[in-house]
């Protein structure tokens, strides 16, 4: 009886010893597991910040850029009507393939702009009063009018850059001549020299950020060197 006792003894320290073993096993793959899952958050969180960040930047350089073409532009008319464009375009509007591999029609975008959709807008989509277009037949019209990678914006060294920016152009909701397409028809109406920027930024894996900003014509009294000023902008949307 002591013989088989003892053998029980032992055989039940060897199960307790391997059940420790596996428990312990379980245990460390899980924090194994643990900090590996945090350094992947971590990571990611970063890169997208990094993104957003890069994105942002990349929309407002695009808004800068065409800051000295549009005080050249004399009369904003030809802006809002597609007659005159920035100086920094890469062909004419179409398709386009981002540096990361990605098609891009620039076509698509403008509509999206205006009317929610990749097909082209109808005049009643455009003028159909809506809770974020609520101006009727003076809803912003979108123009392209900028348009090219982003590390080709710099006169010094290749910014490296997989960024893609656009920039539209549309008159200001505040005037009432029912004619989009052309800046301020008649003496006193309250948005003529004031003209709507739109700047999209598009980056690598699907990276896409907007910002618009509010730009008019300084007075003759201002001692800005700059015949045009930025008076806000803001960020509306972000997809990073």
């Amino acid at each position: 009886m002591r013989a088989v006792d003892l053998r029980r003894s032992v055989t039940a320290e060897r199960g307790t010893a391997l059940l420790a073993a596996v428990l312990a096993t379980t245990l460390l793959s899980s924090l194994g597991l643990m900090l590996v899952l945090a350094a992947t958050i971590e990571t990611w969180v970063a890169a997208n910040y990094r993104s957003g960040s890069e994105m942002f930047f990349a929309a407002d350089a695009g808004i800068e850029r065409a800051l000295p073409d549009l005080a050249a532009t004399g009369d904003w008319s030809a802006a809002l009507d597609g007659s005159v464009g920035s100086t920094f375009l890469d062909g004419a509007p179409g398709p386009r393939i981002l540096p990361d591999g990605r098609p891009l029609d620039l076509l698509e975008v403008m509509n999206r702009a205006n009317c929610g959709h990749a097909a082209p807008c109808t005049d009643s989509e455009m003028d159909a009063v809506t809770s974020t277009r609520p101006w009727g037949p003076n809803n912003p019209r979108w123009r392209l009018f900028l348009h090219g990678p982003l590390d080709s914006l710099s006169a010094g060294p290749v910014l490296r850059s997989l960024c893609y920016v656009v920039v539209l152009v549309a008159d200001d909701p505040s005037e009432n001549d029912g004619n989009p397409l052309r800046d301020g028809g008649g003496a006193g109406n309250p948005g003529a020299g004031i003209l709507l920027l739109r700047a999209e930024a598009f980056g690598a894996g699907g990276a896409h950020k907007v910002i618009e900003a509010v730009l008019e014509k300084a007075t003759g009294e201002s001692l800005l060197p700059s015949p045009v000023r930025l008076v806000n902008w803001r960020e509306i949307r972000a997809r990073d």
